[in-house]
């Protein structure tokens, strides 16, 4: 199917199983259409390097297409035809394949951060709503999620007083079955997800110091070449810790949860579809006072500026 050397997650230049996206040079493009048109679960397509005369795209109405040269004239004759054909396409203007670039186009990941807890161990209060560093912490957290790389960002949410804490930030989706455990807020995010979205990163609302480089590294990790559905943060006792990412295809199990069961319940003594990588950032979490009031030192208090 051509000769790139391109280690990104579920591409292929030969015959795959199951769902996948697919990297050709221009020059191998007519094998490729006839692959796509063979192959239903090829979700995506990414070309490299264009060829002169643009072929027929007709195959590739209903999938994503990715486009890579360094000539303007020619990426913009090969996307007017194919938005003419009703084709979802976008471009780079490169004259080599940039990886992180054409792994996120083929492969993008939505962030669901779970925001609908009841913060049972924190009498009084509303805990990610609590100020860390000036900013109320499941803020820090939709921010982390955004800034990092997810193509799209949703919050699950159950109380009016987060929906206003998000304040338009991020797509709000109301559970009102939160009562209910963990799994129901799962679920709802990832109903929320649009389409083309090809993993779930699952973000819990009350870890603030994960940060957009956590995001990132986790990002990277689950689109190369070899790895497993699941990537999630190396972490204490019990190996790792969310977030994590999750494929598509073990969404259906997910959905399958009851009560206050999460991805743990679905990855737990599966090795072969987890990976478990070291990462910036800490994935703690805060659910009482004192977790609280050890995240908050981290953060040196500001000092008044003195007026001259």
């Amino acid at each position: 199917m051509g000769d790139l050397d391109l280690a990104i997650r579920g591409r292929t230049y030969r015959e795959p199983e199951g769902p996948h996206s697919m990297v050709v040079r221009g020059k191998d493009l007519d094998a490729g259409l006839q692959h796509i048109a063979a192959r239903s679960d090829c979700r995506s397509v990414a070309v490299v390097g264009l060829p002169e005369q643009v072929p027929d795209l007709s195959a590739l109405v209903g999938r994503r297409l990715l486009l890579v040269d360094g000539d303007s004239g020619r990426l913009r004759n090969f996307a007017e035809v194919a938005i003419r054909a009703g084709i979802e396409v976008e471009w780079i203007r490169a004259a080599r394949p940039p990886f992180e670039r054409l792994a996120a186009a083929l492969l993008p990941v939505g962030g669901i951060v779970l925001a609908a807890g009841r913060s049972s161990r924190m009498p009084g209060s509303q805990k990610l709503l609590l100020d860390i560093d000036g900013v109320p912490m499941v803020r820090h957290v939709l921010e982390a999620a955004s800034e990092g790389g997810c193509h799209q960002t949703v919050v699950v949410y159950a109380e009016e007083d987060v929906r206003r804490a998000i304040d338009g930030r991020a797509e709000l989706i109301f559970n009102a079955k939160a009562g209910s455990g963990m799994a129901s807020s799962l679920q709802v995010g990832l109903r929320a997800l649009r389409p083309e979205i090809e993993g779930a990163m699952v973000l819990l609302g009350d870890q603030p110091l994960v940060g957009s480089r956590t995001v990132a590294t986790l990002l990277r990790a689950w689109r190369r070449e070899g790895s497993r559905p699941a990537v999630a943060v190396s972490s204490g006792e019990d190996g790792w810790a969310p977030p994590v990412i999750i494929s598509r295809e073990l969404w259906d199990e997910l959905f399958a949860l009851k009560g206050d069961a999460g991805a743990r319940q679905v990855l737990h003594g599966r090795p072969e579809l987890l990976d478990v990588v070291p990462a910036p950032g800490r994935p703690d979490d805060i659910d009482t006072p004192d977790d609280y009031a050890k995240i908050v030192r981290l953060f040196p208090r500001k000092r008044p500026r003195q007026r001259a």
